[in-house]
């Protein structure tokens, strides 16, 4: 099997690529559409390749990731001694023409890929031992559905000065659990214009402040059926989470009391600390008694939307 190409993108400007990359579903929607990327909701896939919403501007992370692809590239190849290429071009699955791969590097000489990442020092512990995040293994996955390629390799610069690299075999049984994945969503939202479900993820609360970020004042709707039913489940919900957080607190202070002023404790199979972590913060009400002018200067008027249930007491 041999991916079609859709386009060459070398010199493709920005623009032109998006539109592009709205006729298909690419790497980096594959984890958004399995609910299990932390940036992205199935919600918000689905309103980019309808046109309903423009892709969100790259931000300084993504930006400067892009800028160090080739650096990340170059270390791989002095690191592995395999030589890598750039394909410049937008490709497309042979049968399933919505799959799409704009692929990063390919190994000369191999059926393998290669992706470039940067990440955060925070991240650091995602990329420890064996596993790779999952949002990226199913990128890369998704990739070799495209390209009928037998691996890919993952190389990812972290915190600017920690450098690893992962092989991924092909998974055959995880790429036709993806095909039959992004076929549904495909067809049965992208083409049907029937969005999926909202779920609980923080990627979809920020959609929904993105969207609606202002109330219209004095307005009032009257809401579908189904509004009763979830209402019905909120408070249910919202005990469970409470108790669960009680639990958790319960025995994180168990745990303290263990350490008392110890600063770390080891169990049998755990680690446990407890540090001291120093905060500076500003004295607000202070500043603004003692310099008013500065703190005018520097404070700003925010819009937000706390989102509240009161019950209707029905008429007798």
């Amino acid at each position: 099997m041999q991916a079609n190409v859709l386009a060459r993108t070398l010199n493709m400007d920005r623009e032109a690529w998006l539109q592009l990359r709205n006729k298909g579903i690419g790497g980096s929607d594959a984890a958004a559409i399995a609910g299990l990327s932390k940036y992205k909701s199935p919600v918000a896939v689905y309103l980019e390749k309808t046109g309903q919403i423009e892709p969100e501007e790259a931000g300084e992370a993504a930006y400067f990731g892009n800028k160090l692809e080739a650096l990340v590239a170059e270390e791989f190849t002095l690191r592995t001694g395999l030589k890598v290429r750039r394909r410049n071009s937008l490709l497309q699955h042979p049968e399933h023409t919505f799959m799409l791969a704009n692929i990063d590097r390919e190994v000369v000489g191999q059926k393998v890929g290669l992706e470039c990442k940067t990440a955060s020092a925070y991240l650091k512990e995602l990329w420890e031992g064996e596993e790779v995040p999952m949002q990226y293994l199913l990128q890369c996955q998704h990739y070799m559905a495209v390209t009928g390629y037998e691996a890919w390799h993952i190389a990812v610069l972290i915190g600017g000065n920690t450098f690893v690299h992962k092989r991924i075999e092909r998974d055959d049984e995880l790429i036709e659990q993806l095909i039959d994945l992004e076929k549904d969503f495909w067809e049965n939202h992208v083409l049907a214009g029937a969005p999926p479900m909202l779920d609980g993820s923080e990627a979809s609360g920020e959609l929904l402040k993105k969207m609606h970020p202002v109330a219209n004042e004095d307005t009032e709707t009257e809401l579908p059926l189904e509004a009763d039913e979830l209402l019905e489940q909120l408070e249910p919900a919202k005990k469970a989470v409470k108790e669960a957080e009680e639990r958790v607190a319960e025995i994180e202070n168990r745990l303290k009391a263990m350490l008392g002023s110890h600063e770390a404790g080891i169990a049998r199979h755990y680690q446990v600390t407890w540090k001291n972590q120093q905060r500076r913060t500003v004295d607000s009400k202070r500043l603004k008694e003692e310099h008013p002018d500065i703190y005018e200067q520097y404070t700003k008027t925010s819009v937000s939307r706390p989102f509240k249930v009161k019950q209707i007491k029905e008429a007798n």
